[in-house]
């Protein structure tokens, strides 16, 4: 979680230049960071608000790392700063207890119920109590949102009237992967920060440094995010076990993924529909190498596919009988890769 160090570095260095650039153009006292998932809009979110906090930013308007509210900030002990997430994110990133809203029920104690994936309006009516209050450093007060998507209805209109008419040198950074999903009063309140796929090199030495091996076809398989490759390889995909999944696929073998989380599993099986689908039309493949993949199949029974994978997507993260989800997924594809391509197409 620790954004912009004493020696300059940034935790992702392909978002060095693309910072500087939000900096020296940031007109709004809101901005909003977005591009695909998996290239750093959480870090860039952070690496915004500590150079906004900082005592003695560079000529550049980077954070300088070395300063007490930088110091302050990298122990995410900052009094100017507040992180709004999701209760399911917090592990996840790394957070302690009291740097988020436990979930309470109506008498006060702790609830015992699932986690939230969404950013409550409780979250927001915290961060409206810190926001009126007066910045204890006199730089700035700084709000980041992440992933922004996660606001329910309730929280994003508790969030409006904040986001428009903001208090003294209140600022914010809404970072978001599906910037489409918020309410368009929301992103019309915020200047965009586009952020890309990053240069291969970098993204791939980036890979390389955190151990990941032949990083160059995760990084494919991942579409060009890099923090995905890297959580890919964490969650035990392997380049070897990922070069051969289409031809197991073919050959009925369902135990080629159970080794894998489940959402993995299914969203690794959407990549390669995929990619069935944009070869059997002509196309390259996106995620896997052309002789990875068998002989153009058929796009309609492809597509079939690919629609038995959405439905089973949504109900990923808790499937009733795992290893049976996954049989029946991979035995569905087994038999439609086997439908061969119109000759009329």
């Amino acid at each position: 979680m620790v954004s912009i160090k004493e020696d300059g570095a940034l935790a992702l260095p392909w978002l060095d230049r693309p910072l500087i650039h939000a900096l020296q153009q940031a007109r709004s006292h809101a901005l909003l960071v977005q591009g695909p998932e998996g290239v750093g809009q959480l870090e860039m979110a952070l690496a915004l608000a500590q150079s906004w906090l900082c005592e003695s930013p560079l000529s550049t308007g980077l954070a300088c790392g070395r300063c007490a509210s930088c110091h302050l900030f990298q122990s995410r002990s900052h009094p100017d700063f507040m992180l709004l997430v999701p209760d399911a994110w917090r592990d996840a990133l790394g957070l302690e207890a009291d740097e988020a809203e436990v979930a309470k029920d109506g008498e006060g104690k702790v609830s015992k119920s699932k986690p939230s994936r969404e950013i409550k309006v409780d979250a927001v009516r915290a961060m409206l109590g810190f926001a009126q209050v007066t910045a204890a450093r006199g730089r700035a007060k700084v709000v980041v949102l992440f992933p922004a998507e996660s606001l329910n209805t309730v929280a994003a209109n508790a969030l409006l009237k904040t986001l428009e008419e903001p208090a003294g040198l209140l600022r914010f950074v809404l970072a978001s992967s599906a910037p489409e999903s918020l309410l368009p009063t929301i992103r019309s309140r915020c200047q965009p920060v586009p952020l890309g796929l990053p240069p291969r090199d970098q993204a791939l030495a980036w890979l390389a440094g955190r151990g990941v091996a032949s990083p160059e076809v995760l990084l494919d398989a991942c579409g060009g995010r890099p923090q995905q490759a890297l959580q890919w390889s964490e969650d035990g995909v392997a380049a070897k076990s990922w070069l051969e999944l289409p031809r197991r696929i073919a050959r009925n073998e369902a135990t080629a993924l159970s080794d894998w989380p489940v959402p993995r599993a299914i969203e690794a099986m959407q990549r390669l529909a995929t990619d069935l689908i944009r070869t059997a039309h002509g196309a390259p493949p996106a995620y896997f190498p052309r002789d990875a993949l068998p002989a153009p199949r058929n796009p309609d029974a492809m597509q079939e596919w690919a629609r038995v994978l959405k439905e089973a997507a949504r109900h990923a993260e808790h499937p009733v009988n795992a290893p049976l989800l996954l049989e029946s997924l991979v035995g569905q594809g087994q038999r439609l890769m086997r439908v061969s391509v119109r000759k009329d197409a």
